[in-house]
């Protein structure tokens, strides 16, 4: 017995969102709007196309959608330099759509999660264009990091820092006379000038950013480079020519200050005021899952992205260490751990784990039998590959176009799902689709997949359908460890095992360990007759 149980969801996000915690076990489907449905025929998607949508998430199985940016932006980062935090780029449409995709959202039983980005604002912002306007010292310039350059005639940068996408985080302005000016900082591209959050107008200004879209019924936020805010005391010299490569494996003085903690706990009362279980979720590149965890202490934030784990190798001892620094960090601060395998900035897990479907399959149901929160991105539950030949001409990621920043392979992610087998852009939309897509992806689509019980689509429907109904599923801190052969994860939670063969061949397993539930690909035997290779099975007693 495979996914042959596949069955509906529809209305079972209804029945279970009211839960207390509900984020502690929730499955949050990520959009991105450009890419996910496109209500007006433009080629881009929208907040109408997703309204539209609603009702294929909840039938899915998915707790909640998180939506990524769509404020009032030049789009020089697609929607992560933001030029007005209260208003809706008219490329997805208006405040009023995303009144009635919130409203339409929680009759599904949906809770809505949006982007906060933080770290950074467009430099088309008022704040950031008066600061030009207005020239040295301006008071407006002190919301973001201005400073004189180095050398003669400070033609030199600031600092040594580097941008994420590549080359100097600084960039000279001119004078309002022409002439040259101060330096500014952006960790990013150079349209994303970073805020100064030691600044009081800044944090004033993001409390009530939040409390504008709590007020329009907002659950939560995920919080864009949650680890970026707070700079070294001095702006000091990193001192190293590859900085980029110590991302993630330290401490910088610009990423992961001990700062950004004060400014969460500001938010979280603000959290608490609204009840609702209203959220917040870090974007957090850190050194260690234990750093991870300061992000998520009781009066904090609630969930943090698990890069750790979303960086493993499909290596069945690397996997296990993870797993296990994954909860082991997460319980003396009482928060749920998160577990994920692709989103808008890397590699879909299709094409990144190698092994393709098969083993994308099987690295979802781990994923989904594990104790915490689960991320879902779209179209990976239609087991999209990453778009790998996009055309140079076509490509829009800013990291692209920089010759020393990340590899620009952002595109591949996020080109258009389809949604029917045939048709303009596979029914994403009247008007094609911003990115190209494959010429085969009318296979892929949720048109040719449902009711096929040998699909990836109705896999997810399935697993999410069974992790609803099995309490053993979801919830909880820990998991048991079973004895099993080199090469696979077995592991028991309460009447639920789930076995995992990350070898390229069949391996036996010693006793049988149940019935199965589930299976990521054929198979229908008792386990002693050996897990087909590269396949995740799910056992109940």
């Amino acid at each position: 017995m495979t996914q042959h149980l596949a069955a509906s969801a529809t209305g079972t996000a209804a029945a279970t969102s009211d839960r207390p915690g509900w984020w502690r076990d929730a499955v949050i489907y990520q959009v991105y709007p450009r890419s996910f449905a496109d209500g007006n025929g433009d080629g881009m998607g929208d907040l109408p196309g997703i309204r539209r949508r609603l009702p294929y998430l909840a039938e899915l199985g998915v707790d909640a959608v998180w939506l990524s940016p769509f404020y009032a932006s030049p789009q020089a980062d697609a929607g992560y330099d933001v030029a007005d935090y209260r208003a809706i780029d008219p490329m997805f449409g208006d405040l009023h759509d995303a009144d009635a995709l919130i409203r339409d959202a929680h009759g599904l039983g949906l809770r809505v999660i949006v982007d906060l980005v933080p770290n950074h604002s467009s430099d088309q912002h008022e704040w950031f264009q008066r600061a030009l306007s207005e020239g040295p010292g301006s008071p407006v310039r002190d919301r973001y990091h201005f400073r004189p350059g180095k050398g003669a005639d400070g033609a030199e940068p600031p600092n040594d820092w580097e941008s994420i996408f590549g080359g100097p985080a600084w960039t000279r302005t001119k004078n309002p006379d022409g002439t040259p000016g101060e330096w500014y900082l952006h960790l990013f591209a150079p349209e994303q000038p970073d805020f100064n959050w030691d600044h009081p107008a800044v944090r004033d200004e993001f409390r009530t950013v939040l409390r504008f879209w709590l007020d329009m019924g907002v659950d939560g936020f995920r919080i864009d480079v949650a680890h970026g805010m707070v700079k070294a005391p001095g702006l000091p010299d990193m001192g190293h020519g590859e900085q980029l490569k110590l991302l993630g494996s330290q401490v910088l003085p610009f990423f992961d200050q001990d700062g950004v903690h004060e400014i969460y706990r500001s938010w979280r009362q603000i959290l608490e005021e609204y009840g609702g279980d209203r959220i917040g979720v870090a974007e957090a590149w850190t050194p260690s899952a234990d750093r991870t965890a300061l992000y998520l202490r009781p009066d904090e934030l609630h969930q943090a992205f698990n890069f750790h784990y979303l960086n493993a190798p499909w290596e069945s001892a690397e996997l296990r260490r993870v797993i296990d620094e994954s909860l082991d960090s997460m319980r003396p601060v009482g928060a749920a751990t998160t577990w994920v395998l692709s989103n808008h900035d890397v590699v879909r897990h299709t094409t990144r784990l190698g092994g393709g479907l098969t083993r994308a399959r099987a690295a979802t149901l781990l994923m989904l039998a594990l104790p915490g929160s689960a991320y879902v991105y779209q179209g990976e539950e239609l087991g999209l590959p990453e778009v790998t030949d996009l055309p140079d001409d076509v490509r829009q990621d800013p990291s692209f176009f920089k010759s020393n920043g990340q590899d620009g392979l952002r595109d591949g992610c996020r080109v258009p799902i389809p949604w029917t087998t045939s048709g303009t852009s596979f029914g994403f939309g009247e008007g094609g689709s911003w990115l190209p897509q494959p010429e085969g992806w009318g296979a892929l689509s949720v048109q040719a997949q449902t009711g096929d019980p040998g699909s990836t689509l109705e896999l997810y429907r399935t697993a999410l359908r069974l992790r609803r109904e099995h309490a053993d599923l979801g919830a909880g801190d820990a998991v048991e460890w079973l004895d099993a052969p080199e090469g696979v994860l077995a592991f028991r939670r309460g009447a639920f095992t789930c076995t995992v063969n990350t070898t390229g061949v069949p391996v036996a397993l010693p006793a049988s360990p149940g019935r199965v539930l589930l299976a990521s690909g054929p198979y229908e035997g008792d386990g002693t007759d050996g897990i087909p290779a590269g396949t995740t099975v799910w056992w109940s007693v």
